[in-house]
């Protein structure tokens, strides 16, 4: 049976020769890694030293750089000299906990007297509200201070300001047409778009207003490290481009982590198995290991935990909190598992075509399918956005679902589950990709909705069930004005190609010095042309541990590498070009280089003696060739007719010209067995005559 490949699109970056030779001149990087920053938009040798050394950029004052700081940090000093109760309200995810542990850590050091509230995901759904407001009033609240959250909570804040309240909101994310009438607005949104704080997340922005009110009062001593940590954690876990000031102070965090004074974040590290010999930590540690243990509290738990383990003194305390957020976690990966499971199942049974009756609504842009089990499905490509509602689904979880979904799909996803037992309201989340503004995508649905809100990248929603329909024909629309078919694939972005034999220790540890990589500062990803796999696999979860094997002049040069979740691809065929992160694996006391897979096509660079082949299957000629740059193979029968199909497609074209095509389910046996048999040939025949 043909082996099926992912549904990818490649993006591999030009070689830049001029700046890559000049940069490996000034710089004495591999000119592979010289090719990488400059990918990174690092366009002179003077930016690639700050790139290199972030410490050496000089930094406006953030007073300088954002309008409210002055007037938030007087309006501190005074509740701080007056006695006056400060409350803050936060968020339930990583970003808004850690934001909200950093405040009270800060405001204790400096003497403030703080409280904090985070709205319930299950009760409340996300960012201040109204009950919130009137509890801290009648608490004798005086400054409500909000982190993560209040940039589009108009009522809320206006509702707040009504009942005699100061209010300082702290948030990052895009800005609403109608701007809350808070006393002060702290947003990296409001600011100038060359400034090196425009991409901070709620705890970078939560971070200046506690260094500058500690500054002002000349308290900062003994606090910038703890807060440093806070920031560090708090930015990569909500995926903030690893940019400006947030590159340059997560190096130091990052340094800081493994030797916390904070006593929850050792706790955290130990019940992780993060290792604490480590020198420093890298963002992969927090963001698949540490932050998904905070972000579990949010999700399904109580998000005070995350609070009491990043501000407790006690060591006790710190490890029983630590221990719940590996329960939680635990807890979280299995929901995500069985509702990724179950999304997948009602995406794809429709897509095949469900005998199961259903109503089916066609209209230019967009086709509908909701299905008596409750699902709500469709075919997602025709409509260029993908929007999935079932019922019993946590929706602490469903956005970590629309992410896997967005990997697997390549279009945007909109999840959703019905909020009550009757089904009459909708919460959800979505993801998107490059070339798809989430926020934008919901604010141009703004009358089907309750509340909502996000950033280029992700959102979250509420409707009325019976807006559905009309929301999912509003998002396509929508899709369609930004969105071309090419786009609805995953979109693999490549740096560079390279042989294995450059995949050294000393060029991985070069990558390894240009830490942190992340969001907008990705990881190197390199392709090689034409490998073979020599070994495969399934370990763990559904994972694919390979063994490669590049051909050269001096052998066959050989590369372990791991493929995450890829088991439903096993196995892959016998050569591929593939696009990888580098990676270390720690084995037994042995430390080698390997392959993480993110990225496979059948050979686009195909030998002249393999470019064409004949061959005979079940009794019958053929002729097969592979047309690039289309990576297409095609096969010919002794009638004329042809089968085309493209990698990792599972729908070809059978005809004699393509216009009288019909298009064929190329995963049924009868046409995967001949185009295994197609492919074998390839490999293995000799040149014949064109």
């Amino acid at each position: 049976m043909i082996n099926r490949l992912p549904s990818q699109r490649w993006q591999i970056a030009p070689t830049a020769k001029e700046k890559v030779a000049l940069f490996t001149q000034t710089t004495g990087l591999d000119p592979l890694i010289a090719q990488v920053i400059v990918n990174r938009g690092i366009d002179n040798p003077e930016e690639a030293s700050t790139y290199l050394d972030p410490e050496v950029e000089q930094l406006p004052s953030p007073l300088d750089d954002f309008p409210d700081l002055t007037k938030s940090v007087a309006l501190l000093q005074e509740a701080r000299s007056s006695g006056e109760k400060v409350a803050i309200c936060g968020d339930y995810d990583a970003d808004g906990m850690t934001s909200t542990a950093l405040l009270l850590r800060a405001f204790a050091h400096l003497g403030i007297d703080v409280d904090y509230a985070i709205p319930s995901r299950m009760k409340d759904g996300y960012g201040i509200n109204q009950r919130i407001v009137e509890e801290f009033a009648e608490a004798g609240v005086g400054l409500i201070l909000t982190v993560d959250n209040g940039i589009s909570a108009y009522e809320a804040i206006a509702h707040a300001v009504e009942l005699g309240l100061t209010v300082i909101i702290t948030d990052h994310h895009d800005l609403p047409e109608k701007l809350p009438p808070a006393d002060a607005i702290l947003n990296p949104k409001l600011i100038r778009p060359d400034s090196p704080y425009r991409s901070l997340a709620g705890v970078g922005v939560a971070y200046i207003l506690a260094v500058t009110t500690a500054q002002s009062l000349g308290l900062l001593k003994g606090l910038t490290n703890q807060l440093l940590e806070l920031f560090t954690l708090g930015t990569i876990a909500d995926l903030a481009p690893l940019v400006g000031v947030n590159r340059r102070w997560l190096k130091r965090g990052l340094r800081l982590l493994p030797k916390s004074k904070i006593l929850g974040i050792q706790a955290l590290i130990e019940v992780a198995g993060v290792s604490e010999s480590q020198k420093a930590l890298k963002p992969d540690d927090i963001g698949f290991k540490l932050g998904p243990r905070i972000n579990a509290v949010g999700r399904i738990g109580d998000p005070q935990v995350a609070i009491e383990l990043l501000t407790t003194t006690d060591d006790e305390l710190a490890l029983s909190k630590a221990m719940e957020c590996e329960q939680l976690n635990h807890q979280r990966q299995q929901l995500c598992e069985q509702i990724e499971h179950e999304a997948i199942s009602a995406i794809e049974e429709f897509q095949k075509g469900s005998p199961q009756p259903a109503l089916y609504r066609k209209t230019n842009a967009s086709a509908l399918v909701t299905a008596p089990t409750q699902t709500h499905a469709y075919d997602y490509l025709q409509a260029r956005v993908l929007v999935i509602v079932q019922p019993n689904w946590h929706h602490g979880v469903i956005g970590i679902v629309a992410s896997r979904l967005v990997e697997r799909y390549g279009v945007p996803v909109f999840i959703g589950t019905y909020e009550d037992e009757a089904k009459t309201h909708i919460r959800g989340s979505a993801r998107g990709i490059r070339e798809f503004n989430v926020f934008q995508g919901l604010e141009y649905c703004d009358d089907l909705l309750g509340k909502y809100g996000g950033h280029h990248a992700a959102g979250g929603f509420s409707l009325a069930a019976a807006n559905l329909t009309a929301f999912q024909q509003r998002l396509s629309e929508f899709a369609y004005q930004c969105l071309e078919r090419e786009h609805l694939k995953p979109l693999v972005e490549i740096d560079a190609e390279a042989n294995f034999s450059q995949l050294s220790p000393g060029f991985y540890q070069q990558i390894d010095s240009l830490q942190p990589w992340g969001i907008g500062n990705n990881f190197p990803i390199f392709w090689t042309p034409n490998v073979r796999v020599l070994e495969q696999r399934i370990v763990g979860k559904n994972h694919l541990k390979l063994v490669f094997g590049q051909d050269t002049p001096h052998g066959t040069k050989k590369m372990g590498g791991i493929a995450w979740r890829w088991g439903a691809y096993f196995p892959l065929p016998n050569r591929l070009d593939v696009a990888y992160k580098l990676q270390e694996n720690h084995f037994q006391g042995q430390t080698n280089i390997e392959l993480q897979l993110v990225g496979v096509r059948l050979p686009t660079k195909v030998s002249s003696s393999s470019k064409k082949a004949k061959f005979a299957y079940q009794g019958n000629s053929y002729l097969c060739n592979l047309v690039e740059p289309e990576n297409e193979l095609r096969i010919r029968n002794s009638r004329g007719e042809v089968l085309a199909i493209r990698a990792g497609e599972s729908v070809g074209l059978r005809g004699k010209t393509r216009d009288d095509a019909v298009s064929v389910d190329v995963t049924k046996p009868i046409y995967a067995n001949l185009i295994q048999a197609a492919i074998a040939a390839l490999e293995t025949s000799s040149p014949i005559e064109p």
